[in-house]
């Protein structure tokens, strides 16, 4: 839900970026836990910027504020509201899901979900011990059936295939030789 960065003041507040769709609701799903079981209690939160400054219960000074740095903040999955778009999902119901591509051949599966800024991407196992990062756009992921528990993704689109012209000669330059590595080609788009 949420991530708690530096303290603000001297009162125990903390800078927090929120992953929710409205930043300042962070506290309308009850109380907060964190990775290692702590539980916190939002008592007030305001905008600033790009994150919210929350005071929770029990964190009085900067001493206390600042030994939150880092912690990721979790909600019990059913106190998130229920999906209202079919192309929309929560990232905790698409990790685990069995990636196939669209003739049925199983890939691997959705070990985690990334956003490094430019959209989501889909990091996949492989069957075998590598993984390859998919960008999740529609062009890339066409289909995912939850109850299935499947994610379809087309090779093409998620980059997963080697075009046909890569190794023709290109503005003069030699083909592509068999010490060059290969790998996954991005794809842009919105999913």
């Amino acid at each position: 839900m949420a991530v708690i960065g530096a303290a603000h003041g001297i009162k125990g507040e903390v800078r927090v970026k929120s992953f929710t769709g409205d930043p300042q609701a962070l506290g309308d799903y009850g109380p907060l836990t964190s990775a290692d079981g702590r539980v916190f209690e939002v008592l007030g939160l305001r905008p600033q910027k790009e994150v919210v400054v929350v005071r929770f219960k029990g964190i009085k000074d900067r001493n206390a504020a600042e030994a939150l740095a880092g912690t990721e903040l979790f909600v019990d999955r059913s106190a998130l509201p229920p999906v209202a778009d079919e192309e929309e999902f929560y990232h905790a119901d698409l990790v685990g899901l069995a990636v196939i591509d669209e003739q049925g051949v199983r890939l691997g599966t959705v070990k985690t979900m990334h956003d490094y800024g430019g959209g989501d991407i889909v990091e996949v196992a492989l069957t075998g011990a590598r993984s390859v990062l998919v960008p999740f756009t529609k062009a890339a992921v066409p289909a995912i059936d939850i109850a299935a528990g499947t994610m379809t993704v087309d090779r093409v689109g998620a980059g997963l295939v080697e075009d046909e012209d890569d190794d023709a000669p290109q503005d003069g330059r030699p083909p592509h030789g068999s010490d060059r590595p290969r790998g996954p080609k991005p794809s842009g788009g919105k999913r």
